[in-house]
């Protein structure tokens, strides 16, 4: 067992399966050495989405808790075009997430913080990122927030 999966374990983490895209898209692409991951939506536990707008029908806390799904599911993904070695991430070089909130909500970093900080604990150094965090006045099926990746690896 690698040290990615052992910090995992650690973590007591169970990652989600990674879903197929519902689209004419790809859920990975590996170009070079760079793997892009296509926008994560969060679902729960139990396999229900988390839907709502933020700062209305969820709060920080809970929002940061889908963001964290988020990462949950980019990790999972990235495990299987890794042929199920992480260790072969290099590093996360981008995570750009997006916040189905309210005119007024302000806080949208502190949202992806939830993806940021749960792919850093997993990954320790090779997770720090750049990330942009976007305002969103709506999201697919009504989801609270969205997030992709780039990975480089090796």
């Amino acid at each position: 067992m690698g040290q990615i999966e052992e910090k995992i374990k650690s973590l007591n983490i169970n990652l989600p399966d990674p879903k197929s895209p519902v689209g004419l898209y790809v859920a990975t692409k590996i170009v070079g050495k760079l793997l892009f991951i296509s926008g994560q939506i969060p679902i729960d536990k139990d396999g229900n989405l988390i839907k709502g707008k933020v700062g209305k029908d969820l709060n920080l806390n809970e929002s940061y808790k889908a963001a964290e799904r988020c990462g949950l599911s980019i990790i999972s993904h990235a495990k299987k075009a890794c042929d199920g070695d992480l260790e072969k991430i290099k590093t996360c070089i981008k995570l750009t997430g997006y916040v189905n909130s309210i005119d007024n909500f302000i806080d949208q970093p502190k949202v992806i913080n939830g993806a940021s900080d749960i792919i850093s604990k997993i990954l320790g150094d090779k997770g720090k990122h750049t990330r942009a965090a976007i305002s969103s006045n709506s999201l697919p099926l009504g989801v609270a927030v969205e997030v992709d990746a780039i990975f480089e690896i090796n």
